[in-house]
């Protein structure tokens, strides 16, 4: 009998299992396939080569710009996702997930089928094999949601990407989260004509609503169509070699003729072949439920990453899975689940966020905002990527940061150094007084802060400077101002 087996070898998997292990206890891993997980398999490793082309490709358009007489380049589709799955060998070439767990001790059933839960701390193996443990960590991950509707077969989801032949002239992509969009960003670029469609008002409902005006302009910009508020899909009809897509919209059948469709509207867990029952396990919709320790209930078994449904990130799953492993197996843990996880897409431009949004705090109430377009930039002049802003949010009694939205390049970087400075708790006065390299994209950051703690009074200027707008500032990066792009006209009315 195992202390622990841990079902499921993703990054909350493979982390719960070494972290049994620096615990001493005995612990089995079993992996239906291959190690890895989505984000190594066919998400976020393979999809940032996608991204990585892309920008390439948008970088190219600035040759002429910056003295370089070159043609621009010509996409080779095939060539692309070749590249892709190579990056994916190379990764687990690096890690050796197997033969670091083995070397750590773990008992390590790979390729060995789906796993069910045959009694409370019994487990079958897909090739017979049984497992009995004293706890389980569920670390099983999910998969893309398809739809039920006529013509559906031939739609694609996010995993089937990779078996696309050759680059679709035209696109639909229907969802406008994180992995839609990422998509529709990556295939506009290619040259991929392409229409993204989503039931909601905006697109990136769960981000600032800033960076979902922003992203929607651009992509506008770019030549995308997009499509809000539809009101589902109604088939998919073959026609001359293309496909059909029926929808609703207005009470009214609308449609697209297209190349390909693909599907990114969900990703429910991993849970058809658990027989959660045998084992007392509940589910809370399409996730496992969990309390806020990760213990399910059954009291033996715990869960981490995606299959919870809380977020649905590598970092996160990571963290989860040694936050459940010590709650298991020790009883308390050190960690605590985090609430402020930053995150964002690899997007032309690139989002990212972290912590609450505009509308968040307006609900809490006692907050400053302060929004500093790229356009003040100088390292966005240099490199002639003005487009984006950082906007950041601070609550106005603690004078803690607690949010920060930002779009444009290296966004996802950007963000990073305010995670920090909210997990160490520093007020605004105190990252308005970093001295950030020059020139640099996270220079932003600084403005920001130095914005908001004027409005605090926290810097000592003459009353009659409250009064005027955000030219006030005696900052040596600005700019005079001009005409404005789509993506500062969809934010000038967060500014001061």
């Amino acid at each position: 009998m195992y202390d622990l087996i841990v079902i499921g070898g993703g990054p909350a998997g493979v982390t719960a299992a070494l972290r049994a292990r620096e615990l001493g206890s005995t612990v089995a891993l079993v992996e239906r396939g291959y190690l890895g997980g989505t984000g190594s398999n066919d998400g976020c490793v393979p999809v940032r080569v996608l991204a990585k082309t892309a920008r390439a490709l948008r970088d190219a358009q600035q040759f002429a710009t910056y003295g370089l007489d070159a043609a621009y380049p010509k996409l080779d589709f095939r060539r692309v996702l070749d590249r892709a799955q190579d990056v994916v060998y190379t990764m687990h070439e690096k890690k050796q997930l197997g033969a670091h767990l083995r070397n750590m001790k773990v008992d390590l059933y790979e390729n060995v089928g789906d796993a069910a839960f045959s009694a409370r701390n019994r487990i079958r193996l897909g090739d017979g094999t049984e497992l009995i443990g004293r706890k389980f960590i569920l670390c099983v991950g999910g998969h893309s949601r398809r739809l039920e509707f006529p013509g559906s077969e031939h739609a694609f989801t996010y995993n089937d990407v990779w078996k696309l032949q050759k680059l679709p002239a035209s696109l639909a992509i229907v969802g406008g989260g994180a992995t839609g969009v990422q998509l529709a960003s990556v295939f506009n670029t290619f040259g991929s004509q392409t229409t993204l469609l989503h039931t909601g008002p905006r697109l990136l409902t769960v981000e600032d609503e800033s960076i979902s005006q922003a992203i929607a302009a651009e992509f506008k910009q770019q030549g995308m169509t997009i499509i809000p508020e539809i009101d589902g899909i109604r088939r998919i009809e073959p026609e001359n070699g293309l496909l059909k897509l029926v929808y609703g919209l207005d009470e009214q059948e609308q449609s697209v003729l297209v190349e390909a469709v693909i599907l990114s509207v969900g990703w429910p867990g991993n849970v058809e072949k658990l027989n959660l029952r045998a084992a007392g396990v509940q589910m809370q919709g399409s996730y496992i439920k969990v309390d806020d320790k990760l213990r399910t209930t059954a009291p033996h078994i715990y869960a981490a990453g995606d299959i919870t449904g809380r977020v649905m990130l590598v970092q996160t799953a990571s963290h989860q899975a040694r936050y459940a492993v010590e709650n298991a197996l020790v009883g308390s843990s050190w960690h605590t689940l985090h609430e402020d996880i930053p995150h964002g897409g690899f997007t032309d431009p690139e989002y990212a966020g972290v912590g609450l949004t505009e509308a968040q705090a307006r609900e809490k109430g006692g907050y400053l905002v302060a929004t500093v377009p790229y356009a003040d930039m100088d390292r966005a002049v240099i490199d002639d990527h003005t487009v984006g802003f950082c906007k950041l949010v601070v609550d106005s009694q603690t004078r803690q940061i607690i949010g920060v939205h930002v779009v444009g390049e290296q966004a996802v970087e950007v963000v990073q150094i305010v995670a920090g400075v909210m997990a160490a708790n520093m007020p605004v006065e105190r990252l308005a007084t970093i001295d950030f390299a020059y020139p640099t994209f996270a220079g932003i950051i600084g403005l920001a802060a130095r914005q908001i703690a004027l409005q605090l009074n926290l810097i000592p200027a003459e009353a009659h400077w409250q009064t005027l707008s955000r030219n006030r500032l005696a900052e040596w990066e600005r700019t005079a101002g001009g005409t404005k792009t789509a993506l500062v006209a969809a934010i000038t009315n967060t500014l001061n």
